[in-house]
């Protein structure tokens, strides 16, 4: 390879560097792993996920359940956080 030649793996990370866009891909990493962490029954009934300075909020369309998933919230920070690979997760808020 020639000086002036990089990987492909080197120019998607310096794309990523210049755009400034770790923080969306984390975001939309985080969003993706949302059933893979909860179930597909839970995930059926969340209705909206946002990330904002390492906070996850969780919009669900049943009171029960985000009055049960409440008490779970330290499991479900954990099992999100391993999904990803990263500790970026601080906490979860239900609505």
């Amino acid at each position: 390879m020639s000086s002036n030649e990089v990987t492909l793996g080197d120019a998607i990370k310096q794309l990523i560097k210049t755009y400034q866009l770790k923080d969306k891909l984390t975001e939309v990493n985080l969003i993706n792993s949302w059933e893979r962490v909860v179930g597909k029954m839970i995930a059926n009934h969340t209705k909206h996920i946002s990330v904002k300075n390492g906070v996850m909020y969780i919009k669900l369309d049943s009171s029960a359940l985000t009055n049960e998933l409440s008490y779970s919230r330290n499991k479900i920070v954990d099992a999100i956080n391993k999904e990803v690979g990263e500790k970026v997760i601080k906490e979860v808020v239900f609505r």
